[in-house]
């Protein structure tokens, strides 16, 4: 019979792992403020240079990379479902292959939000 405590090896591993994930999110939770925080002052007409414009310019692409991949991963998950109830679905009635089809289309939308949106954050000023 297995035991049914959880190895000192595996429960380390496991916390590590959530140690790095809150790590992660706290980073990219400050990341933005750190780089508003950098911002030079000067005349409004002049171009901003320096180490707050470099990371304001990283926050907005780390940005659209997380608009992009969480889309794209919702939608996955989604159109796995979708696909599979579908498939079920089709081999037990043939005739509903339209209804299926746009089922699974219809999660599609997300990702074309997901490229809309990291198109607007690049665009930013």
């Amino acid at each position: 019979m297995r035991p049914l405590r959880r190895s000192v090896k595996e429960v380390t591993m496991k916390s590590r792992l959530a140690l790095c994930l809150l790590v992660l999110i706290a980073f990219l939770t400050l990341f933005p403020f750190a780089a508003l925080a950098a911002e030079q002052s000067g005349d409004a007409g002049a171009k901003e240079t320096g180490i707050g414009e470099g990371v304001k310019r990283a926050g907005y692409g780390l940005g659209a990379g997380i608009a992009i991949g969480l889309a794209g991963l919702a939608t996955g998950i989604a159109q796995a479902r979708i696909g599979s109830a579908g498939i079920g679905a089709l081999a037990e009635d043939p005739k509903l292959i339209g209804n299926v089809i746009l089922l699974v289309a219809i999660p599609e939308t997300v990702v074309i939000l997901g490229f809309v949106i990291a198109f607007m954050i690049l665009g930013a000023p």
